[in-house]
């Protein structure tokens, strides 16, 4: 545990150093919020939010492309060093594999959100297949999903999840669009999360904590050091996310952590875990597709606007009280995942 606090310690104060001449950078480069007019997933204005987040115009975006950065570089090092100096390294599943697949998600969906940033950052990138409509987003990453689904049952040999005080599900082939549906919805749900200061992020270091208790508890060295390294990034971008944020996490960050969240309570075989602790995303997202769909078969909303965060703020409540709310259900709730995520045995 000593080495895992090092850890998290030297990655806080590496990330933090750099985000000082990160985010200079990003304002001498232009890449900020510039445009007020949003778009919703279906194309249509959003005169609410607009309204709502007029002040914001001007923010820097793509602080996730930092921790991605630092973090798939320092993984590698710190893990050849521990084999170097003959620190006992276990892992659940083979070594080698659960960095392929922790840094493959970081990486690719961060490398996915990163067009998405492009797109909406430089008006000389054109709208069109790298341009990432909706569609095409949405194709990709079916296509990194399931590249992720098939290693998961395939190399790990998962093909079950644990549903507490039931049993055993065995999943079989199904396994894979199970994994998909997760993947997907956690990456898009964190995006959608991603709307208030500190929200989504605070939630994200709020849900790793409790995964990063278990994986220790289960003594995963590759994948409590990634979690180590990975919180201490985001500690060191809340420090300048929180309200007024002076930086935001971009598509780049917000897709590569709501996918690599999932990956991990898939790989831990902790799927019912994964949607309690991960509970204020599910709620988000549930919001917004409740939305959609009402518009789409009803011809009506459901809610004034969704998802629920900014429903709150069109209601009246001040950002840092709607932010400070939520990170304390996102502890109760991680709290009650962790307890069910120990109940049951590791997925080994």
């Amino acid at each position: 545990m000593n080495i895992l606090l090092g850890v998290l310690l030297f990655s806080w104060f590496v990330t933090s150093l750099l985000y000082f001449p990160f985010i200079r950078l990003l304002y001498k480069w232009k890449i900020q919020r510039l445009n007020q007019k949003t778009l919703d997933p279906m194309q249509n204005r959003t005169p609410i939010f607009d309204a709502l987040h007029k002040s914001k115009v001007g923010t820097p975006v793509g602080g996730g492309f930092l921790i991605i950065a630092i973090t798939a570089i320092l993984y590698p090092i710190i893990l050849l060093l521990m084999k170097y100096f003959w620190v006992p390294i276990t892992s659940v599943y083979t070594f080698t594999d659960e960095i392929k697949i922790l840094l493959f998600t970081f990486i690719s969906f961060g490398l996915l959100g990163l067009l998405d940033d492009m797109k909406k950052t430089f008006v000389w990138f054109k709208p069109g297949f790298f341009g990432l409509r909706l569609r095409h987003k949405l194709i990709l990453e079916i296509v990194l999903a399931s590249v992720i689904g098939y290693w998961l049952m395939q190399d790990f040999k998962i093909d079950i999840f644990y549903l507490p005080f039931i049993g055993i599900i065995h999943l079989g082939f199904w396994y894979i669009p199970f994994a998909i549906f997760v993947i997907l919805s956690f990456a898009n749900a964190f995006n959608i999360t991603d709307g208030l200061d500190g929200l989504s992020s605070g939630v994200l270091a709020i849900a790793l904590a409790a995964f990063w208790i278990v994986s220790a508890s289960i003594l995963d060295t590759p994948l409590s050091i990634f979690i180590a390294l990975w919180v201490g990034g985001l500690l060191a971008f809340l420090y300048f996310n929180v309200f007024p944020a002076r930086i935001f996490l971009g598509d780049v960050g917000a897709l590569s952590f709501g996918a690599t969240l999932a990956v991990i309570g898939l790989m831990l075989g902790k799927a019912p875990a994964l949607m309690v602790i991960g509970g204020i995303y599910v709620v988000e997202v549930a919001s917004s597709l409740i939305q959609l769909l009402s518009k789409r078969f009803l011809g009506r909303k459901a809610f004034d606007v969704a998802p629920f965060h900014l429903w709150l703020q069109y209601k009246g409540w001040p950002e840092p009280k709607i932010v400070m709310r939520f990170w304390i259900i996102a502890i109760v709730l991680a709290i009650f995942g962790l307890w069910l995520a120990l109940l049951t045995k590791p997925n080994v």
